[in-house]
């Protein structure tokens, strides 16, 4: 054994003690008579003196970040070091090795708040989690997996684990194919979600499942989605309604953020907001209800004026109480962002000054008509300004769920140390495709609100699905639904999607057939846990909860992949490149 003590845990009650301590030279410093050495591993630093010429001498010239075994005699410092856990003591040694010497020069420095190029720390990925700040992220994405393991074992959940080479399905994603050797010309995919499992488990007659589960789409990067692959904790529940998941996520995403937190933390039953009204009010469906803002419909009140740019426009407005103090640049600023960033064709505004005048942008086309029902009916007040968004419905709503959001930083308006969260419910069924044609807007296996007549009955465009999603802060960190579970709507929801009943059979086949065996009604949700763990650890990139995370274009610098494969190796599964 290298070591009879953690480096960090280490302190006064262990003065004369003899020990064996391992870990890596953060620095080292030659004094001459004596050199000192800060000594680190994952639970801290301690330091090590070596006042013995023939220990001088081994680890002369030993680089940093080298990994060394020393034994020796804990002993009280005379000048403590308060900074630290062990600062008290520090350890006489007796006996020094190099274990694993480093290189001379590292590609970066470790533990230092130098700025390094993402690649070049993703390239050296072994040695980028040796910072601290990260190397803690991913402890703690440890202990949150084991609070949720706990939480769903004493929840009564069963934990069951899915394929991962599945059959490929229309499912909102592109699928990663995997070639068969065995079976020429076919493949499996890597599943996009335990999707079609987990309600076969339900068939199956398992009560609760859940998994803390891998997932494969082949979608672009962003700061808060991984690509390629990520996790998400996985449920589902037979005999189940909505409210009956909504008490589940009520109950594990509470008790999880409060542990690991120590900010405000909403506690069930989180507020619902209607999709419909989250477009409206927000401007986005998963809203950030840290941001006092909200987005108002005007497009009534200014129906009569003279101002061309409102003419046959929807107007959203946003009302910034103190906003009146704000000078031109940050108007043109906003402006400037409204028009590059969020695709506006101008971002209108005018100021109601503390003493009643309006002034700035468009205020000649503020009546008094107009300024009176801005008072009363929207909340205007002295010292106060208000943006205007004109545009086609869904683009203007949008646009102003963007400039509500960068209203919400420049001004620093955001609650503080606050987790907040929401259910978005009532998800529109359908919704249309870029070329024009009626396709699920979520997650084809849901539940339509009002079941087979509802299908038959309405426009499609209208129905409602029970879908679901949980938000925070912001970011959407779970999404579910109750799931269709009756053959006949199945058939029906897929025809008005234009699939045919030849094509359930056989991109879903094993659920569709599994469909006529006596299947109970079931729903459940999969809170994302890489999206968790950045919310919980304060970060702004998912790249930093995750061990070995693919960089921005997708790629594994560290691995080398995607990479190229041998001739012979495509042969084996029966494929070939062209030029």
């Amino acid at each position: 054994m290298y070591r009879t003590h953690n480096l960090g845990e280490l302190n006064i009650s262990n003065v004369n003690e003899s020990v064996e301590l391992s870990g890596w030279i953060q620095k080292i410093r030659d004094l001459g008579a004596m050199t000192f050495i800060d000594l680190r591993d994952e639970k801290g630093i301690t330091q090590i003196v070596l006042n013995n010429e023939e220990l001088q001498k081994q680890a002369k010239d030993v680089p940093t970040e080298s990994c060394i075994y020393v034994s020796g005699k804990v002993v009280e410092r005379t000048n403590k070091n308060k900074n630290i856990p062990t600062g008290e003591i520090e350890v006489i040694a007796e006996k020094f090795e190099v274990l694993g010497k480093c290189k001379n020069v590292l590609p970066f420095e470790i533990n230092t708040n130098q700025e390094v190029r993402e690649d070049l720390r993703l390239e050296y990925r072994f040695l980028d989690l040796r910072n601290e700040a990260l190397h803690n992220n991913i402890l703690l994405r440890s202990e949150i997996l084991k609070t949720l393991r706990n939480k769903m074992d004493e929840l009564e959940f069963t934990e069951i684990q899915t394929p991962i080479l599945a059959n490929s399905s229309p499912e909102g994603a592109r699928d990663f194919l995997v070639p068969s050797r065995l079976h020429p010309g076919e493949f499996y995919a890597l599943p996009q979600a335990p999707q079609q499992f987990k309600q076969l488990l339900m068939v199956s007659g398992f009560n609760k499942y859940y998994q803390i589960a891998p997932c494969f789409r082949d979608e672009d990067p962003r700061a808060d989605r991984a690509p390629g692959e990520f996790y998400q904790l996985d449920f589902e529940m037979s005999f189940a309604t909505q409210e009956d998941v909504f008490k589940v996520l009520e109950e594990i995403i509470p008790y999880t953020f409060k542990r690991f937190t120590n900010c405000k933390v909403d506690e069930g039953p989180f507020i619902r907001i209607p999709y419909k009204e989250a477009m409206e009010k927000y401007g986005i469906d998963k809203p950030d209800l840290r941001n006092p803002l909200v987005i108002q419909d005007v497009t009534k009140l200014f129906e009569d004026s003279d101002f061309n740019a409102f003419k046959g426009k929807t107007i959203k407005a946003i009302v910034v109480e103190n906003g009146a103090e704000q000078g031109r640049k940050f108007f043109d600023k906003m402006t400037d962002f409204a028009v590059e960033e969020a695709g506006a064709k101008g971002l209108a505004w005018t100021k109601f000054e503390k003493d009643g005048q309006i002034t700035g942008g468009i205020a000649k086309f503020i009546t008094d008509s107009i300024k009176e029902a801005l008072q009363k009916d929207y909340g205007v007040k002295s010292n106060s300004s208000i943006f205007f968004i004109a545009d086609e419905l869904q683009v203007a709503q949008k646009i102003a769920g963007l400039v509500r959001i960068e209203l919400g930083n420049r001004l620093d308006l955001l609650e503080k140390d606050a987790y907040r969260f929401c259910f978005i419910v009532d998800f529109p069924m359908y919704e249309l495709s870029d070329e024009g044609k009626i396709d699920f807007s979520h997650n084809p296996f849901s539940m339509p609100q009002g079941g087979l007549d509802a299908l038959e009955t309405k426009n499609p465009l209208d129905i409602l699905a029970y879908q679901y999603d949980v938000v925070c802060n912001g970011y959407e960190m779970a999404s579910g639904a109750v799931r269709n579970h009756n053959p006949e709507i199945m058939l029906k929801a897929f025809e008005i999607a234009g699939y045919k009943e030849q094509d359930i059979k056989e991109k879903f086949g094993a659920l569709y057939n599994a469909f006529q065996y006596g299947t109970p009604p079931h729903a459940g949700a999969a809170p994302g846990i890489d999206r968790m763990v950045m919310l919980i650890a304060n970060s702004q990139n998912i790249r930093e909860v995750i061990a070995f995370p693919k960089n921005k274009k997708a790629r594994d610098v560290l691995m080398n992949a995607p990479s190229k494969v041998f001739d012979e190796q495509l042969k084996d599964v029966h494929i070939r490149i062209e030029d």
